[in-house]
C-alpha cells in the first residue's frame, strides 16, 4: 500500500509531508464582546505551539469551533495560521483542516477553497445528519468520491460523539486507506485496539519506520505511549494547547525507547488532560487564559465558566503545567 503523504492528487506539485509527533487542533479565538475572529490571537497561539514543539496544526477542529464557524471564517483563520507559521521560519510545518461539509459536493468544494487558504490535507468526518440513511456503504462512497476530487489528501476522522455513534470499523477504514488520496485516520474513538488493526493493515508511518506514508493519530494525548505500543504515527490533541511540551516529551521518550520515562510522564499528562476534557472547550480555554493571558470564550450557546470552574481548572492541570514550565 502506498498513500499520497506529501503529493497532491492529479497534480505534480509537493506538499509538505507529516511527519509523525504531535499536532494540535488549534482553538479558534473569539473577541470577547462581538464575537469577531481574533485573528491576531490566532497567529500568537499557532506560531507558540510550533516553537514548543508540535510537528503540524489542525485549524478548524472539533476544538476549533468548526461547527460554529461559516466557511469564510475557516478560510480567513486557515490562512491565518499559515502566514503565522511562515513569518516565524516554519514553512514546512504542515496544516490540516477540518473540511466536512454535509454533503460530497459541499466537502470537495471546502477542499478546493482550503488549498488556496493554505491547508495541505483535510480532516473529514462521515456524514451523519440523515444518520438512519448512513450505512457502511454510503460512507465508504462519500470518502471515495470526495478523495476522487479533492486537490489536497484527506485524514478520516473517527469520532463516533460528533457524528450520532457513526463508529467506523477497520475493515472499513483499511479499505478506504486503498485510495491513494486518503492518507490517514485520526481515532478520537479512542479504541487502540483499532488503531493496531489500521497501524498494521496499512503499514502505517512510525518514527522507527516510513511504511507506506499513511498516518495512523492517536486522537488524545491521554493514550500517546498506547498509541506508539499500538504502531501508530502521531496524536492530534486538545491538550496539546495548553501542555505542548508535555506532550512532546511523552512522544520523544518513548520513540527514543526510553518507554518507562515515558509511561511515568503519560500518568501525569493523563491526569491533567481529563480535566481538559470534562470541561472541553470552555475549559481548555480558560486554562490557556490562566497560564498564558490570552484565551477568551468560546462562541454562544457555549456557556461562560464561573470563577469557581475557572479555578478549579487551573488547580487541575497544576501539576502537569508545573512540569510544562520546566521544560
Amino acid at each position: 500500500m502506498t498513500n499520497t503523504n506529501g503529493a497532491a492528487n492529479g497534480h505534480e506539485a509537493t506538499r509538505r509531508p507529516l511527519p509523525c509527533g504531535i499536532y494540535a487542533p488549534t482553538m479558534t479565538f473569539f473577541d470577547p464582546e462581538t464575537e469577531d475572529l481574533d485573528i491576531p490571537t490566532i497567529k500568537k497561539h499557532a506560531e507558540r505551539l510550533v516553537r514548543d514543539g508540535l510537528v503540524g496544526l489542525v485549524t478548524m477542529g472539533s476544538n476549533g469551533e468548526a461547527a460554529h464557524c461559516t466557511r469564510e471564517e475557516k478560510l480567513a483563520v486557515t490562512k491565518a495560521t499559515r502566514e503565522a507559521l511562515d513569518a516565524a521560519g516554519f514553512t514546512r510545518t504542515p496544516i490540516i483542516i477540518g473540511a466536512t461539509e454535509g454533503s460530497v459536493r459541499g466537502t470537495i468544494e471546502l477542499c478546493k477553497l482550503a488549498q488556496g487558504a493554505g491547508a495541505d490535507y483535510a480532516l473529514i468526518l462521515p456524514p451523519s445528519y440523515f444518520r438512519l440513511l448512513m450505512d457502511e456503504q454510503a460512507i465508504h462512497d462519500y470518502f471515495i468520491a470526495v478523495a476522487d476530487e479533492s486537490p489536497i489528501p484527506l485524514i478520516l476522522y473517527n469520532y463516533p460523539g460528533a457524528v450520532a455513534g457513526i463508529d467506523m470499523d477497520s475493515d472499513l477504514l483499511i479499505r478506504l486507506a486503498s485510495h491513494r488520496n486518503i492518507v490517514g485516520t485520526k481515532f478520537t474513538c479512542g479504541n487502540t485496539g483499532k488503531l493496531t488493526r489500521v497501524a498494521l493493515g496499512t503499514d502505517a508511518k512510525t518514527p522507527w519506520s516510513e511504511g507506506s506514508g499513511y498516518m495512523a493519530f492517536g486522537g488524545m494525548c491521554d493514550f500517546t505511549a498506547q498509541t506508539l505500543a499500538s504502531g501508530g504515527s502521531g496524536i492530534i490533541a486538545g491538550g496539546a494547547n495548553v501542555m505542548p511540551k508535555v506532550c512532546v516529551r511523552v512522544w520523544n521518550l518513548y520513540a527514543e525507547g526510553k518507554k518507562e520515562e515515558a509511561v511515568a510522564l503519560q500518568k501525569t499528562l493523563a491526569r491533567g488532560d481529563w480535566v481538559l476534557t470534562k470541561a472541553a472547550i470552555a475549559g481548555t480555554k480558560s486554562a490557556i487564559q490562566s497560564y498564558y493571558g490570552y484565551g477568551g470564550y468560546g462562541r454562544r450557546p457555549l456557556k461562560r465558566l464561573d470563577k469557581a470552574k475557572v479555578a478549579a481548572i487551573e488547580e487541575g492541570v497544576k501539576e502537569v503545567m508545573e512540569l510544562e514550565k520546566k521544560l
